[in-house]
């Protein structure tokens, strides 16, 4: 089976979904203010960027809690958020002192939140147009602002065109669902029989999102599911020989949030070749992070052009919000169509689009936010030993409660780093992330390890295992 396959089975679906009148399009509103339609709206000619950290930067690691906040996270008492509210439900900061702590939980990787480009960028967009026509995409949500955005992303990720969705989380399920949309459309009866379904094969630990877009369309039965073991080549190419189905997929994470390993890329690559299936990957973690010009996990592997559908967010690296879909214009009208997470959300408010349209210049201009981060991955390795792959530090403590008492020793500690526990690792599994920023410093790092050493026992991590396992 050649890759055209699914090029044709893409085209068909549009065939059919033009033949019932669903095919759905996107047409870009130019604002009243701006004052020239036909030129672009943002060129980025303007956005000043910078070749070394400046003070603002700190402001992307450096946080504070309030007293009570703090007292209730040491004494793991439930929150609604309030401690900082007054009686009459206005904030007021001078309440109480707070306590100020070194951030190493958050996914900004590169420090860009508190850029003040891209402040600009959001801050004249709602000067202009407030916040914009609210409404989804698909009927007045979507301007020369997201089309701009768009054309940049597509750029990035060498694809030919991209779609833009209101989070990370929507993308992964519009993707899904319009995957599971294809076997309807083409099917030969009502209901796609076994043999015209799509076989998804998805990694073991992808994003929740993946795997709740994939239970939408398993419930659709449009697809039939196959997981194969974390990262495990042999068991996905033992289950794609054995699969009777024609129309295959291969979904995984590139870099896993949790675990902070790669995704197998130059094996997946070899296994498409071999198996004609599509390759789709959650770049979340490793856009504008890896990859000389940031353009995520598959340009630091050389295998852009082996990536058919290639999803990703601007609420991490990017310091902004929101989610995207970079993949061919035939794939984009079949998911702007079909993706039920795209269509039935509002659109991204255009300051957002504006900010992150700013952050995607700025990301790949500033060259050393990128060499930063992975300088600090090299000192963390040198530091402790523990031979990490990314900027995301997964160590396992086992129980639910040796996690909490790490996580409040760090707190004690002036750190902000959390303990994750179910439902989001398995309970026995439970951990200590540790995440690294361009804007943390050498300095910053020796601290942590050093509170760290005196909660657990990092001489104790077992260099060679795949994940950083600890004993308190």
């Amino acid at each position: 089976m050649e890759k055209s396959s699914w090029d044709y089975w893409v085209q068909e679906a549009l065939a059919k979904l033009e033949s019932l009148k669903l095919l759905r399009s996107l047409r870009p509103i130019y604002l009243s203010k701006e004052s020239n339609p036909s030129r672009k709206v943002a060129l980025g000619v303007n956005y000043e960027v910078f070749d070394e950290m400046q003070p603002w930067d700190r402001s992307s690691v450096e946080v504070s809690i309030s007293e009570s906040t703090f007292q209730k996270w040491l004494l793991e008492i439930p929150s609604s958020g309030d401690e900082i509210v007054c009686g009459n439900g206005v904030t007021d900061h001078k309440v109480e002192q707070s306590k100020k702590l070194l951030l190493f939980s958050g996914n900004d990787y590169l420090g860009l939140s508190s850029h003040p480009t891209i402040g600009k960028a959001a801050a004249k967009a709602a000067r202009e147009h407030g916040m914009g026509p609210r409404g989804s995409a698909l009927i007045c949500g979507y301007t020369s602002y997201h089309r701009e955005l768009e054309s940049c992303l597509a750029n990035l990720k060498k694809k030919e065109d991209c779609l833009l969705c209101p989070t990370g989380f929507s993308a992964n399920m519009a993707v899904m669902v319009a995957l599971g949309n294809i076997s309807s459309l083409l099917a030969s009866a009502e209901k796609p029989p076994k043999k015209e379904k799509i076989a998804i094969f998805s990694d073991a630990l992808n994003h929740a999102s993946i795997i709740d877009g994939i239970r939408l369309a398993e419930r659709q039965q449009n697809v039939e599911v196959h997981v194969y073991k974390h990262c495990d080549m042999s068991h996905l190419r033992s289950l794609l020989s054995s699969c009777a189905l024609k129309k295959k997929v291969v979904v995984t994470d590139s870099l896993f949030s949790m675990d902070g390993d790669f995704a197998p890329m130059v094996e997946l690559v070899k296994l498409r070749k071999r198996h004609g299936f599509l390759l789709v990957i959650d770049d979340a973690h490793g856009t504008f992070v890896c990859g000389k010009n940031g353009g995520g996990v598959a340009e630091e592997f050389n295998c852009e052009r082996d990536v058919d559908i290639c999803v990703g967010t601007l609420s991490k690296a990017a310091g902004c919000h929101g989610g995207f879909i970079a993949c061919s214009k035939n794939w984009k009208k079949l998911i702007q169509s079909r993706g039920r997470s795209f269509i039935f959300s509002t659109a991204s408010p255009v300051p957002v689009a504006a900010a992150a349209h700013a952050s995607v210049i700025v990301a790949k201009k500033e060259v050393w936010r990128r060499n930063a981060i992975w300088n600090r991955v090299r000192e963390f390795q040198a530091l402790t030993g523990i031979p990490i792959k990314s900027p995301i530090i997964s160590l396992i403590v086992g129980s639910e409660e040796k996690a909490l008492q790490a996580s409040q020793h760090m707190l004690k500690s002036g750190f902000h780093v959390t303990a994750i526990r179910p439902p989001t690792v398995p309970p026995n599994l439970c951990r200590l992330r540790v995440t690294l920023s361009a804007t943390h410093t050498a300095d910053d790092l020796k601290q942590l390890i050093a509170a760290l050493s005196c909660c657990i026992n990092i001489q104790e991590i077992g260099s060679n295992s795949l994940y950083a396992y600890a004993r308190l």
